[in-house]
């Protein structure tokens, strides 16, 4: 080991014995500066993901991640990472996704315990991007994602009145709706689901859902191509309900220059939030006071057999389906 590695012991699942374990990771090179503006260093997004272990693992658990790597810092090259890194120890898991595209197999890592994103950012990792089903049945989506994604003139509080909206349709529709900053410009809402449909129902559920806001405000959006967008408006993105369409994590730093941070959010919270404020160096401290305010999550698991019910009915009246996610 050279002299400036650092072992991090992490939590590990529970023994035969009913003992808890002890992860022992060897991270390298813990002081290298992965944030150069407030210099922020690997042994840094380490510890940020001890702070909020329980949350991000959760945010994870038994889901294909994509993981989004530094190997140099945000100064250096960003890699997108499907296929998991070499070198992991045996008791990392992984799950096969298939590629029709390439036809090919890749093991992509499945986060079970905390250890396994400790590896991760051993491996410079700064981003983990879940899909939104789980290992079980990769197929079939257990959870429905709202995207607010402003457009390029859009002001960051259109976005939370989009919010309000998407947050009203949701409360008529008896759906339990988890909001999260992006750690970007737009808002994130997760809603739990059966895991009872393919990606396409998922997907004509979620536009029939966003064509609904769409009609309650003129600050949404819906157009496909964003060319034809009023660049003032929200989009509500539909599309990352789509297969292998990835969105970072809750409690997924962001490669920003400031270290932001996708932040769990309460509802009351969302008229007056700026993401700004959310970063590995602020997190901390506000999940050792709050928690994870996402941590009900599986318990709120909503139906889409009405939002279905809207895809039939808006496609009646002429409304165009829903487009192929990789036009």
């Amino acid at each position: 080991m050279s002299d400036d590695a650092r072992q991090v012991e992490v939590p590990g699942p529970r023994g035969a014995d009913g003992n808890d374990t002890i992860r022992t990771i060897r991270l390298s090179s813990p002081d290298r500066v992965y944030f150069p503006q407030p210099g922020y260093t690997k042994g840094d997004l380490a510890n940020y993901y001890l702070s909020v272990g329980e949350g991000i693992t959760r945010a994870l658990d038994r889901r294909p991640c994509m993981l989004h790597r530094f190997p140099k810092g945000l100064a250096g090259k960003k890699v997108h990472q499907k296929k998991l890194p070499a070198g992991a120890p045996d008791w990392v898991q992984t799950v096969p996704i298939y590629f029709p595209r390439f036809s090919r197999t890749v093991d992509e890592l499945c986060v079970t315990e905390l250890g396994a994103v400790i590896w991760a950012v051993q491996m410079s990792t700064v981003e983990f991007h879940p899909w939104n089903s789980r290992r079980a049945d990769v197929e079939r989506p257990d959870e429905w994602r709202i995207d607010l994604d402003p457009g390029e003139q859009c002001e960051f509080a259109t976005v939370k009145r989009v919010a309000g909206v998407a947050q009203e349709v949701l409360d008529e529709l008896g759906a339990t709706g988890w909001p999260k900053t992006t750690g970007s410009k737009g808002l994130h809402i997760y809603v739990r689901i059966p895991p009872d449909h393919g990606f396409q129902d998922v997907r004509r559920a979620a536009l029939a859902f966003a064509r609904e806001v769409e009609r309650r405000t003129d600050d949404a959006t819906t157009t496909w191509w964003r060319k034809d967008r009023d660049p003032t408006q929200v989009f509500v993105d539909y599309n990352q309900n789509a297969r292998d369409h990835t969105i970072a994590a809750a409690y997924s730093v962001r490669g920003r220059p400031d270290a932001r941070v996708s932040a769990p959010l309460t509802w009351d919270e969302v008229p007056d939030v700026d993401p700004a404020e959310f970063t590995i160096s602020t997190m901390p401290e506000r999940y050792a006071e709050l928690g994870d305010l996402h941590a009900g999550i599986d318990d709120a698991v909503f139906d889409i057999a009405p939002l279905l019910e809207w895809a039939d009915r808006d496609e009646a009246e002429g409304a165009e389906p829903v487009p192929d996610p990789d036009d």
